[in-house]
């Protein structure tokens, strides 16, 4: 890395990250692209091949950090954890989230909970869809998912943003910590009700799985997991919903492709988690010395997998800032890979692009943006648009 390159690395600010990190993505990936950014405390890989390469290899860039922010918060999750132990852990999760029980269990209670949503307000003609849809759907689909008992959507909101932000807190802000601990409390507490009745009463539910697996999870175990799930599994969608929602609102030519031809939904999907990928970056360790794109990474390095910067790389992605359903097929990285791709992967894709924006665009006419509220977008570690205030005919 140049002088020049490292003075810029050495001067970036997270809040820059934060509001707009892409003009500072598409630097980095030119001239550093695995570059120590003190802010971050660590190499931030921000090129597409290098981060499909790193993942090929677990053996050398650990999931298991130490000092984990993510352990810090939730307990030792699967997704800190390498081999064998990993892979019980996911094992134990995976009868829930397979591609027929998404189809024959999830599909109609994520349609069931879309059509209920819109009831509630399609009468108003106006709504922030952030808060009045895209929070609450992916809240009431994850209590359903996980079997979670006797919990309401909005505190699933509260404590999945609270840990979130607990898992990104790089500044060591003390009230982050504070609301974070108190939403890994309310998981808990939810647990001690859940847990007792799943182990008498079995069921296709997320929890329930982890509770009768072969090889059963410790309630500890099971409580780690829930707690990264509530995170990932809601923010994800949340943001997923409201950025496609959005490029399509203000794209009035890729939406009339999208109404002419329903099966388009699946190509609005996969490019927008693209264009903006709702988990922007998360963390690896080095297990041994190595090197990556030229750049020596002793044995310990943090590194920052940059998914938002590595799926606008535009040496795989043509126009890599705009959002394009027409451009010519290739693989993002939004879910990850190698032995840590998403487990809910099958889930968001049915959550989002086959209910809840078929199912928005068709039931509210003439749905568009309120031109007096702009939308704002926010977050690196995890990105997506904190509002979305839009009008539609009554």
């Amino acid at each position: 890395m140049d002088t020049i390159s490292e003075d810029f690395a050495t001067a970036i600010d997270l809040n820059d990250l934060w509001t707009d990190p892409y003009p500072i993505y598409e630097r980095l990936r030119r001239n550093a692209p695995v570059a120590f950014v003190p802010a971050a405390n660590r190499y931030l890989v921000t090129r597409h091949a290098d981060i499909v390469e790193l993942e090929r290899k677990p053996e050398i860039f650990s999931a298991h950090e130490a000092n984990s922010l993510m352990i810090r918060v939730m307990g030792h999750t699967m997704i800190r954890k390498d081999g064998a132990a990993h892979k019980r852990e996911r094992t134990a999760c995976e009868p829930a989230l397979r591609p027929g029980v998404v189809k024959n269990k999830w599909v109609p209670t994520f349609q069931a909970i879309v059509d209920e949503l819109i009831d509630g307000f399609e009468k108003d003609g106006a709504a922030d869809l952030f808060d009045r849809f895209a929070g609450p759907c992916a809240s009431l689909s994850l209590i359903a998912m996980l079997g979670l008992k006797d919990v309401d959507q909005k505190d699933l909101r509260v404590w999945s943003q609270a840990m979130m932000d607990g898992t990104g807190n790089y500044a060591d802000d003390p009230e982050v910590w504070r609301r974070s601990d108190e939403a890994a409390a309310g998981v808990d507490a939810a647990l001690d009700v859940t847990i007792p009745h799943l182990q008498a009463n079995p069921d296709e539910s997320l929890i329930s799985c982890m509770l009768h697996a072969a090889d059963p999870l410790s309630r500890e175990e099971i409580a780690a997991n829930v707690k990264v799930i509530i995170g990932g599994g809601l923010n994800e969608p949340r943001d997923a919903i409201a950025t496609g929602a959005y490029a399509l609102l203000a794209d009035d030519e890729q939406r009339r492709q999208v109404e002419a031809d329903p099966s388009l939904w699946r190509k609005v999907f996969e490019e927008t988690v693209r264009w903006v990928s709702p988990i922007g970056m998360y963390p690896r360790q080095t297990a041994v010395d190595t090197e990556l794109a030229g750049v020596r990474l002793p044995a310990g390095s943090r590194i920052g997998v940059v998914l938002g910067a590595g799926n606008r790389d535009d040496s795989v992605f043509a126009d890599p800032d705009r959002f394009d359903i027409n451009r010519p097929k290739a693989p993002h990285i939004a879910f990850g890979g190698g032995p840590h791709f998403c487990l809910g992967a099958w889930a968001a894709r049915a959550q989002v692009g086959e209910i809840a924006l078929p199912t928005l665009f068709k039931r509210l006419r003439n749905l568009r943006l309120d031109e007096n509220d702009p939308v704002r977008f926010g977050g690196w570690v995890f990105r997506g648009p904190l509002n979305l205030p839009v009008r539609w005919d009554v």
